[in-house]
C-alpha cells in the first residue's frame, strides 16, 4: 500500500509522524507552511520528504496559500499515483491536500475528523476548513465519541468513521518516555540559554490565534503582567512569531523579571517545558489535547472550542481573553487546593497512546494496494 501524507505545519507533522512510521511505503509531501517551525520536527524524529512545495512567501494571504498549494500538487498526485491520501486537522494545508485528492478520485483518510467549535470563525479559518474537509474525505479518524457523533449528524455513514484517539499522545508519549534519560541536559539548557531554573511555580503560555489578534492579545498580556506581579511564579512564554503576536507581547510584558520571553521552541524542549510547567494558558488545540495526559490543568484562552472533552472532563476551563476571568482562575490555580485537583484528577480523554496504530491497521485493512 503507498499512502500519500500532505502537511505543512508542525502541529500536522506531529500527529502524522507516528501514523506515517507504521508504512513501509509512504510517500511525504510537506507544504511548508510552517517552515522553520516544521524542518525541527522533521530533523527531530529524523524524517525525509519526497516533496516540499515552499508555499510560504513573505505576507501571505489565506488565497495564496490555498492556490499555491492546488496548483503545485496536482503533479505530485498524477506522478506518485498513491492509494490514499491523508490529511490531518484544520490547516489550510488540510483543506488544499483533501481537495487535490477529491479532483484526482483517490480515496482521502482524514486523522482527527469530527472536531466542532460551531462557530464559523472561531477559530478561524479552522472551523471552516474542517467543515469543508469533512464532504471531501472517504475515510474519517474521530479521536472521541464527541467528534464521531459530530460527523454523524453531519450525514457521515457510520460504517466510514473510526473512534481511534488522537494521535498526538502517541507522539508525546514517545517524547515523554525518550526525555527520562536528558532531564539533567534539558535543565542545563534553559538555565543556559535563558536563566530558567524552575525553582518556583511555572506557567506556562502559548498564543496565536487570528481571532485573538488586537485587543485580544492586550487583553492576554495584561492578565499574564498582574498575575506575574502579583504572585511568586515564573512565566515562561515562547512567542510566536507572527508580527501581531510579537508587537503586543514586547510591549507590554518585556522587562518583568519573573515573566521569560523566549523564541518558539522545539518540541522534544516544548514538552518538557509542559512537564515542568505547574500548569499551562494556551489558545491551542494540541496543547488542550497534550496537557491531561501530563496531569496539568490548562486555560483556554478561547471564547468557544472544538475539543470540548476537555473542559467537559475538568481538565480546562475557558477563560477567552478576559483579563479579570485569567488573573482570577491563574490565581486560583497557584494556590493549588480543590481547583486544582479537581483538573488533574480525570483521564486524558483524547486518546491512550495507540491512534496510530489502530489507524496503520485500518488503513491496509480497508484501501486496496
Amino acid at each position: 500500500m503507498k499512502p500519500l501524507f500532505i502537511f505543512g505545519t508542525r502541529p500536522e507533522a506531529l500527529k502524522l509522524i507516528p501514523l506515517i512510521k507504521q508504512f513501509k511505503n509512504p510517500v511525504i509531501c510537506l507544504t511548508g507552511q510552517h517552515k522553520e517551525m516544521l524542518a525541527q520536527v522533521m530533523s527531530l524524529f529524523k524524517m525525509k520528504a519526497g516533496y516540499d512545495l515552499k508555499v510560504m512567501k513573505k505576507d501571505q494571504t489565506l488565497f495564496s496559500i490555498t492556490a499555491g498549494i492546488l496548483l503545485k500538487i496536482e503533479k505530485i498526485l498524477e506522478k506518485e499515483k498513491p492509494d490514499c491520501v491523508i490529511v490531518q486537522g484544520d490547516t489550510t494545508t488540510t483543506l488544499a491536500g483533501a481537495l487535490a485528492a477529491f479532483y484526482k478520485k483517490i480515496p482521502v483518510g482524514y486523522v482527527e475528523a469530527g472536531l466542532r467549535s460551531f462557530d464559523k470563525y472561531r477559530p478561524f479559518p479552522e472551523e471552516m476548513n474542517r467543515k469543508l474537509v469533512t464532504p471531501l474525505a472517504d475515510i474519517y479518524f474521530a479521536p472521541t465519541k464527541e467528534a464521531a457523533k459530530n460527523l454523524i449528524n453531519e450525514g457521515i455513514n457510520k460504517k466510514n468513521i473510526y473512534m481511534t484517539g488522537n494521535t498526538s499522545i502517541d507522539t508525546l508519549m514517545l517524547m515523554v518516555q525518550e526525555q527520562k534519560s536528558r532531564e539533567k541536559a534539558l535543565l542545563n539548557f534553559f538555565k543556559a540559554a535563558y536563566g530558567i531554573e524552575f525553582d518556583k511555580k511555572t506557567i506556562l503560555v502559548t498564543g496565536h490565534r487570528r481571532e485573538n489578534f488586537g485587543k485580544g492579545f492586550l487583553n492576554i498580556c495584561a492578565a499574564l503582567k498582574e498575575t506575574a506581579l502579583k504572585n511568586d511564579v515564573d512565566i515562561i512564554y515562547p512567542v510566536h512569531l507572527n508580527p501581531q503576536v510579537q508587537k503586543p507581547v514586547n510591549k507590554i510584558l518585556s522587562g518583568i523579571k519573573n515573566i521569560y520571553l523566549i523564541p518558539p521552541q522545539e518540541y522534544d524542549k516544548f514538552v518538557f517545558l509542559m512537564q515542568k510547567a505547574y500548569f499551562i494558558i494556551t489558545d491551542s488545540g494540541g496543547v488542550q489535547e497534550e496537557a491531561p495526559s501530563l496531569k496539568k490543568p490548562v486555560l483556554v484562552m478561547r471564547e468557544v472550542t472544538e475539543r470540548k472533552e476537555g473542559v467537559a472532563a475538568g481538565n480546562a476551563v475557558l477563560v477567552g481573553t478576559d483579563r479579570k476571568k485569567i488573573v482570577k482562575f491563574a490565581s486560583a490555580l497557584l494556590k493549588g487546593g480543590a481547583l486544582y485537583k479537581k483538573m488533574t484528577a480525570k483521564k486524558n480523554p483524547y486518546g491512550d497512546g495507540k491512534a496510530s496504530k489502530k489507524i496503520g491497521d485500518i488503513l491496509k485493512k480497508i484501501i486496496p494496494a
